[in-house]
């Protein structure tokens, strides 16, 4: 099994402290030995149970797939230092911890609801990360970054809707984006004082006050603030990171179209006309924020 690379400043990130430390004279015969004999122990444990380990090219496969999830898992626990990777792999249990912690990072982006040959870990994610030790490229990680970006926003989706609303089920076709799942949130909660989001607000709307302060991009700034606070921080920065620029705009100019909408509603337009007003607003200049549900 080769684990270093022809050049050593790119592929897997384990194949490139490798080379790093050769090169640099901190690695000797027998500790490189001593690291191939642990990988190549860890790739017949990994065919085992997931290839066949009587088939080469599944064992080499197995082979690949080790280097990647350790290369995975070294980056992390080193934060991309090689002089601490070094170290790592040098301990006494060597590449085992990298590799758990690599198949941890795998395993909790990855998403339950698919059926995959690898368990709980996806299997075209770890294709990705898969790599040959003499690989010119690694693209490993920034497949990885992808995964957990994904799983923030759709971990983050979920808590919105569990600690903002007041009902427990919700239909996967009801919001497509996780900036709609906000907007309601914040929407609602600015127009009631804080309430959880019940499928109310066309009417409630009847009888709240529109105050002056709460028409402009600043008032919806400090809602939309304030209810990220109440998340965790790496998922409340997830949905920064997800919303665009004109998310607080488009509050405010829902807040507007809500303005005219309650002033419609309480001269006693009929149902029909107000869906009307509403469609024809969401064509124009779709309306964020603004209830979608079916009134029955």
């Amino acid at each position: 099994m080769q684990l270093m690379l022809r050049d050593g400043s790119t592929g897997p990130f384990l194949s490139q402290v490798i080379s790093s430390a050769l090169a640099s004279e901190q690695l000797n015969t027998a500790q490189l030995q001593q690291i191939k004999g642990k990988a190549v122990l860890m790739s017949l444990k990994f065919a085992d149970k997931f290839y066949n380990k009587y088939k080469m090219h599944l064992l080499e496969q197995a082979a690949h797939d080790v280097i990647g999830i350790v290369s995975l898992g070294l980056l992390e626990l080193s934060d991309n230092d090689k002089q601490r990777a070094l170290t790592l792999l040098l301990a006494p249990e060597g590449l085992v911890k990298p590799f758990q912690k690599g198949w941890s990072m795998l395993n909790t982006v990855s998403r339950s609801s698919s059926k995959s040959l690898y368990g709980d870990v996806d299997e075209q994610l770890l294709q990705q990360v898969s790599s040959p030790p003499d690989a010119e490229d690694w693209s490993g990680w920034q497949h990885y970054q992808q995964a957990l970006t994904e799983h923030r926003r759709n971990q983050s989706m979920q808590l919105l809707q569990q600690q903002f609303y007041a009902r427990s089920h919700f239909d996967e076709f009801e919001h497509f984006s996780l900036e709609e799942v906000l907007a309601e949130v914040v929407f609602y909660r600015a127009l009631t004082g804080g309430d959880k989001v019940r499928q109310d607000l066309k009417k409630r709307l009847l009888n709240i006050t529109l105050q002056k302060h709460w028409f402009n991009d600043a008032f919806f700034a400090l809602q939309t603030e304030a209810t990220l606070a109440e998340l965790p921080a790496a998922n409340a920065d997830a949905i920064r990171a997800d919303l665009g620029q004109h998310f607080v705009p488009a509050l405010a100019r829902t807040l507007n179209f809500a303005k005219d909408y309650q002033a419609l509603a309480k001269k006693d337009a009929s149902p029909e006309k107000l869906d009307a007003f509403e469609g024809k607003q969401g064509l124009t200049n779709p309306l964020l924020g603004w209830p979608q549900y079916l009134e029955l």
